[in-house]
């Protein structure tokens, strides 16, 4: 856990796949509250790993709704794209601990969690085609969390966890791996993210455990679901954000959070925003997996 007397850093990491939606403007506004109202910086990491799923012009269209809606970033954007030296030698570092594994199983091989329940970790010296690097829990690890809004997180090796991707066979770093490396090198103490990424944190506290970097401080908050329960998102064909109607978009985000109601009238975004920060109450965040987008009126 991050000390307390070391000023709070907190970040907002969107994957550029399409625009920001009411879900992912949830998430944004929750992170820079809790940096805010600590008197903390805020910054815009852009999770831009994976190219076959992004979408053209998705990057510059998120800073746009978030300048938009009074979400203002402190520091430089940082590009995961640009980073690859970087997770190589956190790669490097795993490797060298015998932690790694070369995995050409294919999907029908692996386990509902994931895990590669092939043969190739007994063939390691013959895969010389396409394969993915695993990370391989060492038997017995017990990785334990607190999460601030969900409780405490326990995960011991075997199931649901015995392995998991830290290079994809397309040679992409996977995600669990840069954010880790990310977090660390942006000094990121403090992460304020959907309850949807919840069961990856114990992979990432693993992997920073190993790589000798510090712990955030978690918080994993609702995510917002529609009339089905599946999580916003492009692929449940959420919304994409109207800039022009920003404030409303942050009441209804902040009606999502269960915070106090800003003033009624045609207040401007940033003023919402003062406002939120200055009454900002973290605790009173539902502590919940998800919640439904109709109990805040939107269908």
């Amino acid at each position: 856990m991050p000390d307390s007397s070391t000023p709070y850093r907190g970040r907002f990491a969107p994957s550029p796949t399409g625009p920001l939606h009411l879900g992912s403007l949830i998430a944004a506004l929750a992170s820079c509250l809790d940096a805010r109202a600590q008197q903390g910086s805020w910054l815009v990491r852009m999770d831009d790993l994976d190219p076959p799923r992004e979408e053209p012009g998705a990057a510059d269209s998120i800073l746009q709704s978030l300048r938009c809606h009074a979400l203002h970033w402190d520091e430089d954007i940082l590009y995961q794209s640009h980073r690859s030296s970087s997770y190589q030698k956190a790669l490097d570092t795993l490797q060298a601990k015998g932690l790694l594994f070369v995995c050409d199983c294919p999907r029908t091989q692996l386990d509902a969690n994931g895990n590669c329940s092939g043969g190739c970790r007994c063939r390691q010296t013959d895969i010389t085609g396409p394969a993915a690097l695993r990370v391989r829990l060492p038997k017995g690890s017990i990785i334990h969390f607190t999460d601030q809004l969900q409780g405490q997180q326990t995960l011991a090796s075997g199931l649901p966890i015995n392995d998991f991707v830290v290079r994809r066979k397309d040679d992409l770093y996977a995600y669990q791996l840069a954010v880790v490396v990310d977090d660390a090198a942006q000094g990121i103490n403090h992460v304020v993210r959907g309850s949807d990424l919840l069961d990856t944190t114990a992979k990432q506290v693993f992997l920073q455990q190993q790589l000798g970097y510090p712990t955030p401080a978690y918080r994993h908050l609702p995510v917002i679901t529609n009339s089905l329960g599946q999580k916003f998102s492009k692929q449940t064909h959420a919304r994409p954000l109207d800039n022009d109607v920003a404030a409303d978009n942050l009441r209804l985000a902040l009606s999502f959070l269960n915070q106090p109601d800003p003033p009624p009238g045609p207040l401007q975004p940033a003023e919402i925003l003062s406002f939120a920060i200055n009454h900002w109450q973290r605790d009173q965040i539902p502590a919940r997996a998800a919640i439904d987008a109709a109990a805040i009126g939107v269908t």
